[in-house]
This record gives structure tokens, sequence and C-alpha cells, in this order.
């Protein structure tokens, strides 16, 4: 039997080792200096991607509620008929979808556009009973007559070079945004078709793709890392599905709340209010203030009196969810405190924007939990296990009660 040379087995890792090298510096250099070039392929081929997003997004909703079905149609038709009632309750999820979705466009689109008419109607009257408003306080008072006639022959110069030769321009860019607007909407519209097409098929395969995951997750990493891994995912799985499903129910039970509300109190446009502020209240901490300034700015044109009893009942109406509601659909699902959920909020919010707000606190979490088992196993690893458990004595004695109820 023919051993190996150590002395050339020392060069092959060494002449590995400056490879990976070299290799590593060349692609450092490549993002460095072509990181433009770069970040335009990843745009694009996200672009190209973007139903598969969609779909993806889509699927994942609707899986609970297909699950839940699919449970249900199975006490019915029997276990036999397992493909039938997954095909029946993919159908009824994805149509109970559409209807919820195509009764919101019916119940906000007539009252956007009643309210457009209305404010058409009635903005110029404002704008001149503001106007003379103006007149009679510059009438009241004889200094402020002094400084228009000082400065109000210059305004009145600039006012009208602005009208003569800024207005048209103005025009011109909202007309041209306005057909950037009308193709990036067509654009969304294909996308969002395409990402139902997508959807139906992930929901029909969503086991045979967990199946595939599963064997490419334990044929690349060693079984240990796989179980690790695969034990974060379905962490990460319970995390997003409770809090963003959760987070749905409760936004609905708002909606319908301040539609009921906004009948009581005989505001103007109920519908879309109640649209408005119910989805906007997805958006955790800050989404209840998102969707009260465009209504009340919405209703201090029509009725000033209507948008302060609107303000009282939006606190209201939060302080209700946040206290009472929230907690009982949502509990404790994230683990995060406040702190964390405003820190999460506005660092995914800075960098996604508004699906930053609403994904970033989930996200949150997971990378929160996985900062929480490396700290604990590095603890235990260094022998300092009692400084985790003095921690959760102090701040988290609850997980201590749990843990003494799951022993007995």
């Amino acid at each position: 039997m023919k051993l190996k040379n150590p002395d050339n087995e020392k060069y092959i890792k060494a002449s590995l080792a400056g490879f990976a090298a070299i290799a590593a510096g060349l692609i450092l250099f490549f993002l460095i200096f072509r990181s433009e070039a770069l970040g335009r392929g990843v745009d694009k081929i996200a672009g190209i991607l973007k139903p598969f997003f969609y779909g993806a997004v889509i699927a994942y909703i609707l899986t609970p509620f297909c699950n839940r079905i699919k449970t249900g149609l199975l006490k019915v038709f029997g276990k036999d008929r397992e493909k039938l009632a997954g095909a029946l309750s993919i159908a009824l999820a994805m149509l109970l979808a559409i209807l919820i979705v195509a009764l919101l466009f019916m119940l906000v689109l007539p009252q956007l556009v009643d309210s457009i008419e209305q404010l058409s109607k009635t903005l110029p009257g404002k704008i001149q009973e503001g106007g003379n408003r103006i007149d009679q306080f510059v009438k009241d008072h004889p200094q402020l007559q002094d400084l228009w006639k000082q400065y109000g022959a210059q305004w009145e110069t600039k006012l009208k070079n602005w009208t003569q030769n800024g207005l048209p321009k103005l025009a011109q860019k909202i007309l041209g945004s306005a057909a950037t607007y009308v193709q990036q909407t067509f654009t969304v519209l294909k996308n969002v078709f395409l990402g139902i097409l997508v959807s139906i098929y992930i929901l029909i395969s969503r086991r045979r793709f967990g199946a595939q995951a599963k064997m490419l997750l334990h044929g690349i990493f060693p079984n240990r890392a796989a179980r690790v891994i695969e034990k974060e995912i379905h962490y990460a799985d319970r995390m997003f599905n409770g809090f963003l499903v959760g987070k749905i129910i409760d936004s609905a039970i708002i909606g319908v709340l301040c539609f009921i509300g906004c009948l009581v109190l005989h505001l103007e446009s109920p519908a879309l209010i109640a649209v408005i502020v119910g989805v906007t209240n997805i958006i955790p901490f800050f989404g209840p203030f998102i969707g009260a300034i465009p209504c009340a700015l919405m209703l201090v044109i029509q009725n000033p009196a209507h948008a302060l009893t609107f303000l009282i009942f939006v606190v209201l109406l939060q302080q209700l969810d946040g206290n009472i509601i929230g907690p009982r659909i949502l509990g404790d699902s994230t683990g995060l405190s406040s702190f964390w959920v405003l820190f999460a909020i506005l660092l995914f919010g800075g960098l996604w924007g508004v699906t930053g707000m609403i994904v970033g606190v989930p996200l949150f979490a997971v990378f929160y939990d996985i900062i929480r088992q490396l700290v604990s196993i590095g603890l235990g690893r260094h022998g300092r296990s009692g400084l985790e458990a003095a921690y959760k004595e102090e701040f988290h004695p609850e997980l201590k009660s749990e843990k003494t109820e799951a022993k007995v």
C-alpha cells in the first residue's frame, strides 16, 4: 500500500488556500468596482421574477386557510378523497381571497369617486372663504397692511411669473408622471394576475416542494447543522404565519368596528375610512397614524368638527385594539419588547418601505431568537450559564413558571 506524501499534501492545501484567497479577492474587487452593474442586474432579475415573488406571498398567506379547509373537507369526504379535498380547499381559499379583495374595491371605489367629486365642488368655496378670512384679518390689523404694501407687489410679480412659466411646466410634469403611473399600474396588475396563477401551482405542489427542500438541506449540510437550520426555519414559519395571519384578522375586526363607528357618528365616506384604517392597521405601531392622517385631512375639508370627532374615535379604537383585541388574537407572538418592535419597524421600514414595516417585526424576531440561542450556547461553553438563569429569573419569570409546570 502506497503511503501519502505529507509534503505533497501540504503543498496541495497551500495551493488551494492561495487559490481561494485570490478568488475571494477577485470577487471582492468585482463587488466594489462593479456594484452598480451588479445592482442593475439584480434589479432586472427581480423584476422578471416578481410574479413568482407575488405568487409565493399569496400562497404563503393562503396556506393556513387551505390546510384548515382541507381538514374540514376530509372529515366530510373521508381520508380516501385527499386529492379531491386538497383541490377543493385551494379553490375555496382562492375564491374567498378574490371575493374579499373584490368586496373591498366595491366598497372603496364608489366612495372614493364621490369624495373626489364632492371635494372638487367644495374646494373652490373653501379657498374663497379662506381668502376672505385672510383679507378680513389684514383689514383688522393695519400693521399687516404696511407689510403687504412693502412685499405684496413682489410676491404678486413672482406669482404671475410662476403662473405663466412654472405652471405649464408643472402640468406637463404631472401629465408625464401620470402616464408613468398608469404604465406601472398595468405592470403591477399583470404581475399580480401571474402571481395568482403561480400561487395556485405552489399550493398544489407545496408538500412536494417541502420534501425537496428538506432533501436539499440534508444533502448539503451535516445532519446536526441541517436539524438546527430546519428547526429555525420552522420557528420562522410559525413566527411569520402567526403574526401576519393574526394581524390580518385583527385589522379586519378593526375595519368593521371603524365602519360601524363612522355610521353611528354620521361621518362622511364610512366605508372608505374603514378600509383605510383597517388596511393600514396591519402595520404595527405606526399603522393607526398612517391611516388616520389622510382620513382626517379628507374630513377636515368637508367638516372640521367631524375630523376632530374622527381623531378622538380612532384614538379610542386603537386603545381597544392595543389593550384587548390585539393581545387576544396575537398574544405575545413575537416575544419582543416594545423597544425592539419599534427598532425593527424603523430599521426595515427604512430599508424596504411599507413592506419592511409589515414583515420587519417577525423577521427581527427570528434574528433575535438566533442570537439568543448563540448567546445561550456560548454561555454554556464558557461555564457562565448562571448569567442566563439570573436574567430569566429577573426579567422573564414567566419562563421559569412555564418550565416548572411542564416538569410537573
